[in-house]
């Protein structure tokens, strides 16, 4: 069994979500882990585990990371984190993966699953291992509790519904 552990300093936990209708809002995990304990070169067989600390949340604007973390949307002081458990791994006939599992945020699970490309594998100037996948998502967040919002007067409402993953991750072998 092989470990492998996400690289914060070479990766990233992003989401986008459409504000007002007609703009994006992007935003950032700055506290997170992830481990994938994979047997041999497939993924397929992978256990893949992921926590984000809700309250390490950044849009680079402080009162709205403030609004994020109160409890109109995460609530960070009952619920802390946000975690993604895998329960399968599946190979496309592109190449890229499915990555299913459960999805825990606001203290609910839902089943998600992970668009994921796999960038290749390289020896670091360290003499690890290294290995680097684009993983790519969608929620709806009313399903996790996440229901805040505000009507706007043309129609529609201030924060949509979906909301986008966009994670670059390097994860380095655990020797």
């Amino acid at each position: 069994m092989t470990t492998w552990k996400i690289d914060p300093a070479h990766s990233e936990i992003g989401f986008k979500v459409k504000h007002l209708v007609i703009s994006t809002v992007k935003g950032t995990f700055g506290n997170f882990d992830a481990e994938i304990h994979s047997e041999g070169e497939e993924f397929e067989t992978s256990k893949i585990s992921f926590t984000a600390h809700a309250d390490s949340i950044t849009t680079n604007n402080s009162m709205r990371d403030d609004h994020l973390k109160n409890a109109d949307f995460f609530n960070v002081a009952e619920f802390p984190t946000v975690t993604f458990t895998s329960t399968g791994i599946t190979k496309n006939t592109d190449g890229t993966y499915a990555v299913n599992g459960d999805f825990t945020m606001h203290g609910v699970i839902k089943p998600l699953t992970l668009a994921t490309t796999y960038n290749g594998s390289i020896v670091d100037a360290y003499g690890n291992m290294v290995k680097s996948f684009d993983i790519h998502g969608a929620l709806h967040r009313s399903e996790f509790g996440l229901v805040w919002n505000a009507p706007l007067e043309s129609g529609g409402v201030a924060v949509s519904d979906e909301v986008k993953l966009e994670i670059v991750a390097e994860f380095k072998e655990v020797k």
